[in-house]
């Protein structure tokens, strides 16, 4: 491996005597690696410092030992290699020092050529910009991998992940940074840190929002948290009208306020398209598929059209009116999608109500003790279905803006059954519920009402003007 600055006629002349050694010899096989002059320093303590070696000058050359393995062997400079070529080989070179230079200048004159080749190669694959907010948090830890794999966006689709938080929390950021870095997703572009909010946003293409307060209604009441909430959501969605893309995506997730948060960026960014902001409910129901595949002795993957209904991080309701059950193993057995009524297998209905329901019960036990891989599949499980469409058939519970649909009053993010396809979701309006489950909707409704009214009261209280 013969290394070097681009322009060093030392470097032209072991790599004239490496063709000549590869012409001669059939089992000779030569593997060159130039470097930019301004570069040359820092890569040279680095390849040494990574291999043990003892070295400082342009070039240098070491020995593959790929038959046995383990690090290269040094064999050192110019004035080395051509001993070492001497001794083994019997073959020199006679290049003179007017030849050595013009070559030095031609090595450098392809070198930028060649980076600049690259470089506008990369300015035509333009990667997708990913934000994180509060990304200090396990949920961003865990959903790095998740995003960087190529199953959420496709496995020719660039990112670039933006890791957004205070200043506190810069040496985490760096920390999850040089972990993201090490781990070399093929299709992980870049991943950045920021602590300054104003270059918040730029350029991106999804922002995914995970910041939470920490309730504790015993130290200070729940509009004061509110207030923290709409403070946060008035400095983001300017900056995300500002420097985001015009067609960005945002995603509301975390354990407080999912739906406040999507509604005050919907509110304080109106230029935001309502679309493009929702809140990620699917936590609640893949917690609830696994509690509900548990009691029946069924793979989790077998429950289907669980619904997550209102205010995802607060009061919500769980639907198993349109839930389907399939490979139930009992006396009627069908193809694979052959399905029964969930309902239907569930004959303790005590458990419902006193189990699964309740406040106290195993469904909220599992999300509340989630530690950040529940929430980021869920985040990363709508963007891939955002972007892919989401299975055909099935229900997806999402946080989004209402218009109306069964009779919620509009204006507020409430989670609601919808579908995927083609980068867009529509409510499945065609579901049909009874009157107990409207009045459920009707009362989850007024308690988001009554958050966004808060919101926008104490934010009018700061800023009258």
């Amino acid at each position: 491996v013969f290394t070097g600055k681009a322009n060093c006629p030392y470097y032209a002349k072991a790599e004239h005597l490496a063709d000549c050694l590869q012409a001669a010899l059939p089992n000779f096989r030569v593997h060159k690696i130039t470097q930019h002059p301004d570069k040359w320093e820092q890569w040279l303590h680095d390849i040494c410092e990574t291999n043990g070696w003892e070295h400082r000058q342009s070039p240098i050359i070491w020995r593959e030992l790929l038959d046995r393995g383990g690090k290269g062997q040094l064999l050192g400079g110019l004035n080395d290699f051509l001993e070492y070529a001497q001794q083994y080989y019997g073959i020199t070179s006679m290049m003179l020092s007017k030849e050595m230079l013009d070559v030095a200048e031609e090595n450098l004159q392809a070198h930028l050529e060649i980076v600049k080749e690259d470089e506008e190669i990369k300015s035509l694959i333009k990667p997708m910009q990913i934000w994180i907010t509060s990304a200090s948090t396990p949920i961003c830890y865990q959903l790095i991998p998740l995003l960087a794999n190529g199953e959420v966006f496709g496995m020719t689709t660039e990112i670039s992940i933006h890791l957004l938080d205070t200043c506190q929390f810069k040496e985490v950021l760096c920390s999850i940074v040089m972990e993201a870095e090490d781990m070399a997703f093929p299709l992980l572009r870049s991943v950045l840190e920021h602590t300054e909010i104003d270059e918040a946003f730029i350029e991106a293409d999804v922002i995914i929002v995970l910041d939470d307060v920490l309730l504790n209604l015993e130290v200070q009441s729940l509009e004061n948290y509110i207030r923290e909430v709409s403070e946060i959501c008035q400095v983001y969605a300017p900056l995300i009208e500002k420097n985001a893309k015009s067609e960005v995506r945002v995603i509301s997730s975390g354990k407080t306020f999912a739906n406040l948060k999507a509604t005050l960026i919907m509110t304080y960014g109106p230029s935001i398209k309502p679309e493009n902001i929702i809140a990620v409910a699917t936590s609640w129901e893949s917690a609830a598929k696994a509690t509900l595949a548990r009691k029946l002795n069924v793979s989790t993957a077998g429950v289907k059209d669980v619904i997550v209904w209102g205010n995802i991080t607060g009061s919500n309701y769980i639907d198993l009116s349109h839930a389907k059950l399939y490979g139930y193993d009992g006396a009627i057995w069908g193809p694979a999608n052959f399905q029964r009524p969930l309902l239907n297998m569930i004959y303790d209905r005590e458990w419902i109500h006193s189990e699964f329901l309740s406040a106290q019960g195993s469904l909220h036990s599992r999300v509340g003790r989630g530690t950040g891989m529940l929430p980021a599949h869920a985040v990363a499980t709508v963007l891939q279905y955002w972007y892919h469409g989401s299975p055909p058939g099935e229900i997806v519970s999402v946080g989004v803006l209402s218009e109306g649909q069964f009779c919620v009053p509009e204006g507020i993010i409430f989670s609601m059954p919808v579908s995927f396809q083609n980068g867009s979701w529509e409510v499945i309006k065609e579901l049909e519920i009874d009157g107990t489950t409207q009045e459920v909707l009707g009362r989850l409704a007024h308690e988001l009402i009554q958050e966004k009214l808060v919101a926008l009261k104490e934010i009018k209280e700061i800023h009258p003007y």
